[in-house]
């Protein structure tokens, strides 16, 4: 009989370097999927380890493996002390994500650091780690690996909608889980920001007071990409190319170009949660935007529930802690639906301490 109670550290890093996500979560099955949320934290990234994490598409394959040695020792420490911290007694193992150095799986590589024996050996735990790896073997994109945890975890939702660098959705259609990312937000409110010498624009003031660019506006959702089919997905590279210039080549004052660029991801994003009596679950950084909330909500005939902020802020690395769970009970985590892989997979390696 498979084991249907767990608790377990699941671990997340992201692209936006603010540190080490870290949660404590209890896991049960009966006719379906629960959990618990013991206790969540993100851990900061002394300055080092930011400026090494910064520049990891630079490194050769030898440097990076070096750093692959350092990182793994370096969340082993991470993890230690959080257990001495909170007092953990119970950890059925751990579920790491680790930390993705290079991800070109239209050459077949993927590879995250952090993920090493060393990891197992360090904490004298069991380690769930590497979950994209073998979707890339088998074809697929190794992301976005979140929508098994939105079937799951999340399914009185019609949509999962995440507000992050970009915006992602998840959802059912016909008996398959979609996903796919539907147009750019912080990675632009917050570059255009920073001109002002800020992080992000707080709770979207300064976009409220701003004017609309209707020309612009206009340009931006005549993007080609909005009217590509998915499963589709974005990146830096395609907003430096075609977001940024088109944005400059207007020459507005920062809150003018807010103002219309909230409106332009209320838009795109109102195109996919329609119809009426939707429920959408809106998770990630996005959501304290509350002019861009307010906007999807005026454009949109959809009920938006935002969650506590445990989910808002720490849905990814629960997910990662169900992928572990599913590894473990060897059930499928990852679908081909989403990632174009060959078929349905459990996906992970799994890391056992050395006696």
């Amino acid at each position: 009989m498979k084991q249907s109670n767990f608790k377990i550290l699941a671990l997340m890093s992201g692209t936006s370097l603010d540190g080490m996500d870290i949660i404590y979560v209890n896991f049960k099955y009966n006719e379906g999927w629960s959990f618990n949320i013991y206790n969540a934290e993100t851990v900061p990234y002394p300055p080092h380890w930011k400026k090494d994490l910064s520049r990891l598409v630079t490194m050769s394959m030898d440097e990076l493996k070096i750093l692959d040695n350092k990182y793994s020792e370096y969340l082993a420490d991470v993890i230690a002390d959080y257990i001495n911290r909170n007092t953990i007694e119970t950890i059925d193992f751990i579920a790491s994500h680790g930390h993705t150095a290079l991800h070109q799986p239209q050459n077949g590589l993927t590879y995250q650091i952090g993920n090493l024996p060393a990891l197992a050996n360090k904490l004298n735990l069991k380690v769930i780690c590497d979950f994209r790896v073998q979707d890339v073997k088998l074809g697929g994109q190794g992301a976005p690996l979140v929508p098994i945890g939105d079937r799951l975890l999340f399914n009185n939702y019609d949509y999962c909608l995440n507000l992050g660098g970009f915006a992602n959705i998840s959802f059912e259609s016909n008996s398959e889980r979609i996903a796919f990312d539907i147009c750019p937000v912080n990675i632009v409110l917050n570059h255009y920001v920073s001109k002002l010498d800020l992080d992000y624009d707080d709770k979207g003031l300064l976009a409220s007071t701003g004017r609309i660019n209707e020309d612009l506006l206009s340009q931006l959702n005549a993007l080609q990409f909005y009217s590509e089919q998915a499963p589709k997905s974005l990146g830096l590279e395609w907003v430096e190319l075609n977001i940024l210039p088109l944005i400059d080549s207007y020459k507005l004052n920062i809150k003018d170009v807010l103002r219309t660029f909230v409106e332009h991801v209320a838009i795109q994003i109102s195109k996919i949660i329609e119809g009426d009596k939707k429920k959408v679950l809106i998770t990630g950084g996005g959501v304290y935007n509350e002019f861009l909330i307010k906007r999807i909500d005026s454009f949109s005939k959809a009920e938006i529930v935002i969650p506590e902020n445990e989910i808002v802020e720490f849905k990814e690395a629960l997910i990662f802690g169900l992928l572990g769970v599913l590894k473990e009970r060897e059930e499928v985590n990852c679908l081909k639906s989403v990632t174009g892989a060959k078929s349905d997979h459990s996906s992970g390696v799994i890391l056992i301490p050395n006696d």
